[in-house]
Parts: structure tokens; C-alpha cells; sequence
């Protein structure tokens, strides 16, 4: 290192703060969740939000997120273990490989993707080579232009109210009700 040039830092990750008032009318879940999410510096709001609605939307008794985070990629985003520390729910967010989904379905009893790709595109990835139980894995896609729409309206600490409602999802910030389609579509 040449002196006199500073060390470079890495950047480090941004804590955000979503208050949600959940109201999940399709499964029955009615929560209020403070959630503290961690965003590394590579990630993308849109993604940052894929795990937030898939935290709310996914959420049961056991739900959390990463403890390495977006660097650990052999760890879910998000998952459901109980008390004894067994893997009930894999969840992940994107457009995971074809391999990943199939350690996903061997090791958990149930796996989701929350994505905002073209489903198309996951099913090709999918059709690569053989998935355990791929007709079980549920695959839920958040229309990309709502997500979007949410980034302008997103603080280091954003409250929300989150309404799942017959394939609808509508989320109000500061009086603001922006609304779009959460869609299950099949893996296969």
C-alpha cells in the first residue's frame, strides 16, 4: 500500500426499519411486525423490498431472515425452522438456480420463491435438470411495477399497511394506496 493513500473501507450494510400492519386476508394472518432489515451495499431496493413482502406474506411462527445475510448463499433469505432448529420452509427471493431449488426441496418440507421476474424465466431455469418435489414448490410473483412504485415512498424507516386480498396486494405509506397482482404460479 502506498502511504499516505487511505485504506479502502468496505462499504457496509444500511439498516432499514419497516413497520407493517398485515392483513393477510387469503391466508387469515393478521400481524403488526417491526422488522430491522439489513441491506448490503449490491442489493437492490426492489429486492429489498421481494424480502420484506415475503417476510409479511410468508410470515408463521419461527419466520427469520439470514443471519449472513446476502452473503451466505447457501443459506434462504428467509426461513422457518422450529424450536429444535429443523427446516421447515425454505424461502428464497429472486430467481434461484435450478440446483439451488433442488438442495432447497431435499432439505426443507416446504420451499417458496417470492420473485418479480417473468415466471417463464424461472421455469426455464427449472427445466435444466430434475428438482425434488418440484410440482410442491410454491412460486409467488409480485408485479415488478409495484414495486417500483414503492421506492420513492421508502425511508430508513417506513411504516405500511400490507393487504393480501384474492391475488391483489395493496400497501398504503403516508396516505398513499398503491396497489398490484401477487400471482402463485406453478414451477412446472
Amino acid at each position: 500500500m502506498l502511504s499516505g493513500y487511505p485504506r479502502p473501507v468496505a462499504l457496509g450494510a444500511t439498516i432499514f426499519r419497516f413497520a407493517v400492519n398485515l392483513s393477510d386476508v387469503d391466508r387469515n394472518v393478521y400481524e403488526s411486525l417491526d422488522l430491522r432489515v439489513a441491506r448490503h451495499p449490491s442489493e437492490s431496493i426492489r429486492y429489498l423490498l421481494l424480502r420484506v413482502f415475503a417476510y409479511a406474506l410468508a410470515f408463521e411462527e419461527g419466520i427469520a431472515f439470514s443471519k449472513g445475510g446476502l452473503s451466505d448463499s447457501d443459506e434462504a433469505p428467509l426461513s422457518v425452522r422450529d424450536p429444535t432448529g429443523l427446516l421447515l420452509h425454505f424461502i428464497d427471493i429472486g430467481s434461484p438456480s435450478a440446483d439451488r431449488l433442488h438442495k432447497a426441496a431435499k432439505a426443507a418440507r416446504r420451499v417458496s420463491v417470492f420473485t418479480a421476474h417473468d415466471p417463464a424465466t424461472i421455469r426455464r431455469e427449472a427445466s435444466t435438470r430434475p428438482i425434488h418435489r418440484a410440482e410442491e414448490i410454491e412460486v409467488f410473483r409480485i408485479e415488478p411495477a409495484l414495486l417500483d412504485a414503492l421506492e420513492p415512498h421508502l425511508d430508513r424507516l417506513t411504516k405500511m399497511e400490507v393487504t393480501r386480498n384474492e391475488g391483489r396486494l395493496y400497501v398504503t405509506l403516508g396516505g398513499t394506496l398503491l396497489e398490484g397482482a401477487i400471482d402463485r404460479v406453478s414451477l412446472t
